[in-house]
């Protein structure tokens, strides 16, 4: 599996280290919150939420540089929409990788 990492951040900052500091703090603050309401949402069985969730994660995912793991969380999120969870091991493991990474920055 990929693996996350801030190369966009650093674009986005351009050299600037409280703007990269910030847009750190901001993921690692929202991302937690984001995935315990996925789970939340996940074990009420809400397909319309639980796509919503997706979709909120989806932008951290791209954020960190995570191309192959965005087209699986949106391919999950089609299938949400379908009402069906194909996908949804694969986003969780997306979830575990960036966790794990947020811990190490």
């Amino acid at each position: 599996m990929e693996q996350p990492n801030l190369t966009y951040v650093d674009q986005l900052a351009r050299g600037d280290e409280k703007i990269r500091q910030t847009l750190i703090d901001v993921i690692k603050t929202e991302f937690p919150e984001e995935e315990k309401e996925y789970y939340t949402v996940l074990a009420k069985k809400d397909y319309k939420k639980i796509e919503e969730s997706v979709h909120k994660i989806k932008h951290k995912i791209s954020i960190l540089g995570l191309e192959k793991s965005y087209e699986l969380a949106n391919t999950y999120e089609h299938n949400l929409r379908e009402h069906r969870m194909e996908g949804e091991t694969d986003f969780e493991e997306i979830l575990n990788t960036i966790s794990a990474y947020l811990k190490t920055i």
